[in-house]
C-alpha cells in the first residue's frame, strides 16, 4: 500500500507554518492534525488526486490550527534544572558532576530530584534511558500481577514511545507500553497495564471486559480522566516524539 508524504507551507498570523501531506488508501475523509506537543501540523488525504483538496482545507482551518498552536506548552529538554515528573511527582535533574555512576532519585535532596553522572553530552540520553528502564520494572511488575489474576499468559512485553496509543495488545499474547506512563501517578500506570492485559481475555471493549478492569484496578474512570486531561503534556519532555494529535475531520 502506497502511502507518499509531501512538503509545503501555510501562513497563520503572518507566519509560515510547515504542512505535512500524508496520502493514505485507507483514510475516507480528509483529516487535518495538529501535534499536542511539537506543534507538527498534517493534514491525511486518501489519495494523491485529494492532495489539493486536502491544502485547501488545511487552509480553510487556519484559525482552528492557530487556536490549538496556542495551546503548546514549551518543551522540556532532559537537562539540569529542567523539571519532570516521575510517577506523578516533578522532580528536578542535577548533574552529580561525576564522568562515572548511575541516574538515580536522590533521597537526601530537599526536593524530589534525578540525579545524572556522566558527559553533560550524554545527561539527554541518560535520563530517557533511565526513564524507559523504569518503565519496563514497574509496568512489568504489574502486567505479572495482573496476567496472574485473570490466568493469561503474556508472551512479550515491550517498552517504546508509543505514538498513539499509551498500551497495545496482539492476539498472540504481545504486549506493548510507552515508557511515558512511568511519568504519570501510578494509578494511571496500573490502569493502562490492566487494561491491555485484560484484551488478553477479551479483545474488544465490550461490558465483559470492562468488567474485567474493574475486577483488577476498580473505578478506572479517574485514570482515564487524567490521561485525557493531562496525557499529551507528557510527550513534550525529552526528545519529542511523534505522539498522537488532536484532528480536525472533513
Amino acid at each position: 500500500m502506497t502511502r507518499a508524504t509531501y512538503r509545503n507551507l501555510m501562513r497563520i498570523g503572518g507566519q509560515p507554518v510547515p504542512l505535512t501531506v500524508r496520502i493514505n488508501p485507507r483514510a475516507r475523509r480528509i483529516i487535518v492534525k495538529v501535534h499536542p506537543s511539537t506543534g507538527a501540523v498534517s493534514v491525511v488525504a486518501p489519495s494523491a488526486r485529494a492532495v489539493n483538496p486536502a491544502l485547501d482545507f488545511a487552509r480553510s482551518e487556519r484559525g482552528w490550527i492557530a487556536e490549538r498552536l496556542a495551546r503548546i506548552p514549551p518543551p522540556v529538554p532532559f537537562a539540569p534544572g529542567a523539571m519532570l515528573p516521575y510517577r506523578g511527582i516533578d522532580h528536578v535533574i542535577r548533574w552529580s558532576g561525576s564522568r562515572r555512576g548511575l541516574v538515580t532519585i536522590d533521597q537526601e535532596a530537599y526536593r524530589p530530584t534525578i540525579r545524572v553522572s556522566g558527559g553533560l553530552e550524554f545527561i539527554n540520553r541518560r535520563v530517557e534511558d533511565w526513564y524507559k528502564r523504569q518503565a519496563r520494572f514497574h509496568l512489568s511488575r504489574k502486567v505479572e500481577y495482573y496476567a496472574d489474576m485473570l490466568g493469561v499468559t503474556v508472551r512479550r512485553l515491550t517498552i517504546r514511545d508509543g505514538a498513539s496509543r499509551w498500551g497495545s495488545c496482539s492476539s498472540n499474547g504481545a504486549l506493548s507500553f510507552s515508557w511515558r506512563l512511568v511519568m504519570a501517578p501510578p494509578s494511571v500506570l496500573d490502569y493502562v497495564a490492566a487494561h491491555e492485559v485484560a484484551h488478553l481475555r477479551e479483545m474488544n471493549h465490550g461490558p465483559r471486559f470492562w468488567r474485567l478492569v474493574d475486577r483488577m484496578v476498580g473505578d478506572s474512570t479517574a485514570a482515564q480522566d487524567w490521561l485525557r486531561e493531562h496525557g499529551s503534556s507528557l510527550h513534550r519532555y525529552g526528545d519529542l516524539g511523534s505522539g498522537h494529535a488532536v484532528e480536525v475531520v472533513l
